[in-house]
């Protein structure tokens, strides 16, 4: 089964965490362990992203503070923190990373709700936590992941729906009526049918071996997978910024030419956005967009669906990962078989 071929999956997997996981979902955040002050995510990799958008969206909509473990301190060091009033979670697609697990494990030694995250519910991390959000993407063979990824941020976005149901927080913050998550999958599928438009935008870049990749708030996390996924497929040292950073300094390092690719739809963060794409243009930085926004500045622009904008990166997810197997392809390498990389990754 090739990349392309799961990538084609995710409207249903969309659908299927839905359906498998709302009711559970729903009766755990109305429980006792579903009502913590904070939340702590323990992921590496695509999941780590994924972590990030959940501290966003959870964030955000449910006035969650949510932080991102440094699991390293729950193994080498042997120096884990109080994770008094925290509800845990690890979220892993192969559920088998050591040091995502220990997480999870000491949280449960310290008395505290653990949730994964994960698409094999026999795996190390469903085993530890007291919840398990099934990803219910099926078997992904593809090393580099791909509908997994897109099942991760729908059953964070699931969890948030949830939450704002119990607790009456939580509306979009577009002027339009909000878009729930089950009117995403429609939207995915017309993103992954229209592959013409990454053609056309990675045409400029095969030539390129560097480039900064920008997104701001929910599009965080979609900055730091679309470098990861060019970093895993076409070996391009794809660096992600907040556009905030970026303006902190590193900015002074991009010269006429240089690939810039951004991440930008509608919502209160657009109009800085804007405001910086026009910056880099004007200095003649080579702009690539995803985005919603037909008139956004940019030499190339990959066109999505708009939607309300905490749900985004779920339509954004199939775009950054055609961009850069279209990439790979465009460079004349093999985007099944990355070098270095396995399927499962299991660091300590």
């Amino acid at each position: 089964m090739s990349m392309l071929s799961e990538m084609a999956e995710s409207p249903e997997v969309i659908r299927q965490v839905i359906e498998v996981n709302r009711d559970r979902i729903e009766q755990f955040v109305t429980s006792s362990d579903g009502k913590a002050s904070h939340v702590l995510i323990a992921a590496r990799g695509t999941s780590d992203n994924a972590a990030r958008y959940a501290q966003y969206v959870w964030g955000a909509r449910n006035r969650l503070s949510v932080g991102l473990a440094a699991p390293s301190l729950f193994g080498p060091y042997a120096s884990a923190p109080s994770l008094t009033d925290a509800l845990v979670v690890g979220m892993s697609q192969s559920g088998q990373s050591p040091d995502v697990v220990e997480v999870v494990r000491e949280a449960a030694r310290q008395g505290r709700p653990t949730v994964a995250f994960t698409n094999h519910l026999q795996s190390p991390l469903a085993t530890a936590a007291d919840l398990v959000i099934d990803l219910a993407a099926g078997e992904e063979r593809s090393v580099a992941a791909s509908k997994t990824y897109v099942a991760e941020l729908a059953a964070v976005a699931l969890w948030s729906e949830s939450l704002s149901a119990a607790s009456g927080i939580g509306t979009g913050r577009s002027e339009a009526a909000p878009l729930e998550l089950t009117g995403i999958p429609e939207l995915v599928e017309m993103v992954l049918a229209d592959r013409r438009q990454v053609e056309e935008a990675v045409a400029g870049l095969v030539d390129h071996d560097r480039c900064v990749i920008v997104g701001r708030g929910f599009h965080h996390a979609t900055a730091f997978e679309w470098a990861l996924k060019l970093q895993e497929l076409t070996y391009v040292l794809a660096q992600p910024f907040s556009a905030a950073d970026l303006l902190h300094g590193p900015i002074a390092l991009l010269q006429p030419g240089f690939p810039v690719l951004m991440v930008a739809t509608g919502g209160p963060l657009l109009e800085s956005m804007t405001d910086l794409a026009r910056q880099l243009v004007d200095r003649r930085i080579h702009v690539v967009a995803i985005t919603d926004e037909i008139g956004f500045p940019a030499e190339q622009r990959v066109v999505i669906p708009a939607c309300d904008e905490w749900l985004s990166p779920l339509v954004a997810a199939p775009a950054l990962q055609a961009f850069a197997h279209a990439l790979a392809l465009a460079k004349g390498l093999d985007p099944e078989q990355p070098r270095g990389l396995t399927k499962v990754t299991r660091t300590r």
